[in-house]
């Protein structure tokens, strides 16, 4: 019994006189890996409309069931993205989400993207509910486009997803 109290204060006196191992947090952030996946964006494309078509496919896959889509058409005097469709509605509870990457794999525009961010807090239910105008990234500088909705000439967008450069 003394031999082992004896084991435990040299282990304790071998590690007092080492540098700490703890991350100082707040001022220094830790960094994550290249597998991590963090906090949800929606993406734009480079003219300034939005990738999302509102297809559902990544509320479809989402194993948890923590995002909700719906649809609406697009006219020409209110367009926001190139398609026939757009999402009026796009939410992610993030009590439910477990960050699997499930609704960036289906997602056929590679609009919905996990990002790099992971102090997510918030206080209460409301707060949990990511909604469209907080995951919608900024456009570009230099885009058609600002914001979205806008009015665009009849016969503009005949394609879901417009001619560009290097699309990703």
């Amino acid at each position: 019994m003394f031999g082992e109290i004896l084991k435990g204060m040299a282990t304790t006196l071998k590690h007092l006189f080492q540098p700490p191992v703890t991350d100082e947090y707040p001022e220094k952030a830790r960094p994550v890996s290249a597998r991590f996946k963090g906090r949800h964006h929606l993406h734009r494309y480079d003219n300034g409309l939005e990738k999302c078509i509102g297809c559902s496919l990544c509320a479809a896959a989402c194993p948890a069931d923590a995002i909700f889509v719906e649809a609406a058409e697009n006219t020409d005097e209110a367009r926001f993205s190139p398609g026939e469709r757009y999402a009026s509605t796009y939410e992610i509870n993030m009590m439910r989400c477990i960050f699997c990457g499930y609704c960036e794999d289906a997602c056929p525009t590679e609009a919905i993207v996990l990002g790099r961010e992971y102090e997510l807090s918030f206080t209460d239910r409301a707060g949990a509910l990511y909604t469209k105008e907080m995951l919608l990234e900024q456009a570009k500088p230099g885009a058609i486009y600002i914001n979205t909705p806008v009015k665009v000439e009849p016969g503009t967008f005949d394609r879901a997803i417009p001619d560009m450069e290097n699309p990703k």
